[in-house]
């Protein structure tokens, strides 16, 4: 059974409720069929009468078409928006404006307890998503800046392995410090968690493996790595981490033997975090295409509720297995 297969049987036992805000797109309205017939979930979907004239595709099907221009939520989100921006200067009236975008909207449903999780990004860019998650929702406890990774379900098992990778961050920070990796990789420890239900083993990878190198990278990623290894004794995770260490020492043992034969990961890891968002990025797409790897995300983490991009020229397959993912995270 592949990953996705696994996750979609998990979030069937859940069965929560998932919003889908860009009902203007015939993918979605075509992913929420999927959804629903695979019963995944309860869906809503945002869309206007003009957008979605015939609402009988949705026939027998666990699904609700919301007009959220005209919703007898307005009053409560945008009360609800405006209580948590008015100590940066947002009117009532500039709340009751803001909710007319269906991303703010979406998110407030999921702030209000109106929906579990919410999917979208098919349309809109990373950007507006992070900006209304961020305005509508805020980030979890403890983490001071949102992040995202991709699920890796690689085509043939790593050699530690592993059949499922976590890359992060790889769509979101640029070039965060070590202060900034560290909340990555604590808001990619849950999403192991909730997603994997395993142990996440937890590698900073760089150049350099435990001082085979100097320089101010080689710093952050080590710094990066202690932040990290303190905050999850403090915390009592379940968690390995260890930094700064090569991908090989990272997925390897017999190469993790003898380059880093002190490291506690053993070469065993399952989460990478990357240096930067150039890293991230270009190694994901890399593992998609030449090695033939299922790429799912990127999911967004560290946002205190499962809020989930897309990427623009996602298919409607694509869009159901993100709401998977979205949905076991809500779990």
């Amino acid at each position: 059974m592949s990953l996705i297969d696994k996750l979609i049987e998990k979030a069937t036992t859940a069965y929560k409720t998932v919003v889908l805000p860009e009902g203007q797109d015939p993918r979605v309205i075509k992913a929420a069929q999927i959804i629903a017939k695979r019963k995944m979930a309860k869906v809503i979907v945002l869309a206007t009468p003009a957008e979605l004239p015939d609402q009988s595709v949705f026939d027998g099907m666990d699904v609700e078409v919301v007009d959220w221009t005209n919703s007898p939520w307005k009053d409560e989100l945008a009360n609800l928006f405006y209580e948590r921006r008015k100590a940066k200067g947002v009117t009532l009236e500039q709340a009751q404006a803001q909710i007319k975008n269906r991303l703010y909207f979406a998110d407030l449903m999921i702030k209000a307890g109106h929906g579990d999780a919410m999917v979208a990004g098919s349309i809109a860019s990373t950007g507006d998503m992070l900006r209304a998650a961020f305005h509508c929702i805020g980030t979890a406890p403890g983490i001071k800046s949102a992040s995202s990774c991709f699920v890796m379900d690689l085509k043939t098992p790593a050699p530690n392995g592993e059949q499922t990778l976590i890359f992060a961050d790889c769509g979101v920070n640029p070039n965060p410090d070590a202060e900034g990796l560290a909340d990555i990789a604590m808001a990619t420890i849950a999403t192991c968690q909730s997603l994997l239900g395993k142990q996440p083993h937890v590698s900073f990878l760089c150049y350099s493996t435990k001082g085979s190198a100097k320089s101010e990278m080689v710093d952050k990623m080590r710094t990066a790595a202690e932040i990290t290894i303190q905050r999850v004794k403090e915390q009592g995770i379940n968690a390995i981490v260890d930094g700064e260490l090569q991908a090989d020492a990272s997925l390897v043992p017999s190469v993790a033997a003898q380059k880093a034969p002190n490291s506690p990961l053993k070469g065993m890891a399952n989460v990478l975090i990357f240096p930067d968002l150039n890293a991230g990025n270009i190694c994901y797409k890399m593992v998609q295409r030449l090695a033939g790897a299922e790429a799912y995300g990127p999911i967004m983490q560290g946002v205190a509720k499962p809020i989930s991009d897309l990427s623009r020229g996602c298919s409607a397959e694509d869009i159901a297995g993100v709401a998977a993912i979205t949905i076991c995270q809500a779990m």
